[in-house]
């Protein structure tokens, strides 16, 4: 394994092979709270340990939204105290939660995650923060944990019902490393006047063209421009009767930069407020490989008649919304993996630096599975399934790169009405880079 890291020193074999440049590290520990030693496809085990007997100890079935479920169909309940001996040094705690009651609504089990007697998350609410799919699989990663007295502890404090925890994963937070300069295929630092038409698309929408959102996509100079090295994705309130309500800007690099696997690098900085919804992301190019009925050429995006959405997939390196500040989301969609039938894929990363300073969202995409990290902390896999059709893993095509500040919609009002006393609010970003992957890489 030594010779394996030095011969990747330089990419992600910190992450995805367990080592790093300056020598191993503890093994991770990884828990399935009240099951059995359970090892995954993905390549984790977690380990059975006695539970207390104060502690509540239940089991479920049917768990959605993940590939290996079944350190979701046992958990804990109740007031929940964990110790853990470690090193000290610093760590990424990833908490695993399953709603197991179908009565349960958002608002009905809230409770606060505390760490080393500090809090670090506060109401998480496992329904709620599952988009309402109870019984879908949740994971939140807490990166960043210092530890000086050579234990972890963690508690769950109840605020309303009872806390519950499926399973945990306490990480040395090892980075993942810069990436290679000679793997560099593609790249915009943003260091013209404005902005390079040979790299980028603008969209040019009218407000509710996807996912009810509220703005109208321009190309206006107030809505995207560069400014001192950076590009800035500027929403705004208009204030003239008969203009559009909201106004924002849309980018992407369909057919000038195309990516079949690889890793991407983008560093930004987020705008704060309820009501905004900003993305990095992807979709493919060919947007009609695995679709089943529709017309090439016909618009496909929020359409209600073509099928090219979720079938050839899509890929979320960030997305974040207002309304649930320092919350940051990786995701993807396939035909048999959507939020429609609950089986959504998604991860979650917790840093409340996003909107005041700029901060690194990467993506690790290879033949067999996608990797996500927030300035180095990996906090979301999707691995290819055994045996996969293009219903599970449409990601065999290229894909293309899409930048975006969208204002309200489904997910942006899903915390309440837009706060129009934000405006203007700006997404920057100062680099997209994107890099092949090494040889030997899994």
């Amino acid at each position: 394994m030594k010779s394996l890291c030095a011969s990747l020193l330089g990419l992600l074999a910190a992450i995805l092979y367990g080592c790093s440049s300056d020598g191993p590290t503890f093994e991770p520990i990884r828990i399935n709270f009240g099951g059995l030693t359970v090892h995954q496809a993905d390549g984790k085990t977690f380990s059975r340990v006695a539970i207390p007997s104060d502690w509540k100890n239940g089991a479920m079935g049917n768990v959605f939204g993940v590939n290996d479920s079944q350190i979701y169909e046992t958990y804990v309940e109740g007031p929940i105290v964990f110790n853990q001996a470690v090193p000290n040094g610093v760590y990424a705690l990833t908490l695993h939660f399953a709603e197991p009651s179908a009565e349960v609504r958002a608002g009905d089990r809230q409770f606060d995650v505390l760490i080393e007697q500090e809090t670090v998350l506060r109401n998480l609410d496992v329904t709620l923060f599952r988009d309402g799919r109870t019984q879908s699989a949740l994971t939140v990663t807490l990166p960043g944990i210092k530890v000086e007295d050579g234990r972890l502890e963690l508690v769950l404090d109840p605020i309303n019902g009872e806390p519950i925890l499926s399973a945990l994963e306490i990480e040395p937070q090892v980075l993942l490393p810069a990436a290679q300069s000679d793997l560099l295929v593609w790249e915009d630092e943003f260091d013209g006047e404005t902005l390079d038409t040979s790299r980028w698309n603008i969209d040019l929408w009218a407000a509710k063209y996807v996912n009810d959102e509220d703005q109208t996509y321009t190309d206006r100079a107030e809505n995207l421009r560069l400014e001192e090295g950076r590009l800035v994705i500027e929403a705004h309130r208009a204030d003239e009767t008969g203009a559009p309500e909201y106004t924002s800007a849309r980018i992407h690099t369909q057919n000038k930069a195309d990516v079949l696997y690889g890793r991407i690098d983008v560093r930004a900085k987020l705008p704060a407020g309820q009501g905004t919804w900003p993305a990095i992301w992807m979709l493919p190019s060919d947007p009609y490989v695995y679709a089943s009925n529709c017309v090439a050429g016909e618009r496909w995006q929020g359409s209600e008649t073509c099928d090219a959405w979720p079938n050839s997939g899509e890929i979320d390196i960030m997305e974040h919304v207002g309304y649930q500040m320092g919350h940051v989301h990786a995701t993807v969609h396939t035909k048999s993996a959507y939020w429609v039938n609950w089986e959504q894929r998604k991860g979650r990363i917790v840093d409340e630096g996003v909107a005041e300073q700029f901060n690194d969202y990467s993506l690790i995409w290879s033949p067999n599975r996608i990797d996500a990290f927030m300035n180095g902390t990996h906090y979301f896999r999707y691995q290819k399934p055994e045996d996969a059709d293009w219903q599970a893993w449409p990601f065999d095509q290229p894909f293309h790169i899409i930048l975006n500040l969208a204002v309200g919609g489904n997910w942006g009002r899903a915390g309440g009405p837009i706060d129009d006393s934000i405006f203007p609010v700006r997404m920057e970003v100062d680099s997209v880079r994107v890099y092949g992957l090494p040889e030997g890489a899994p």
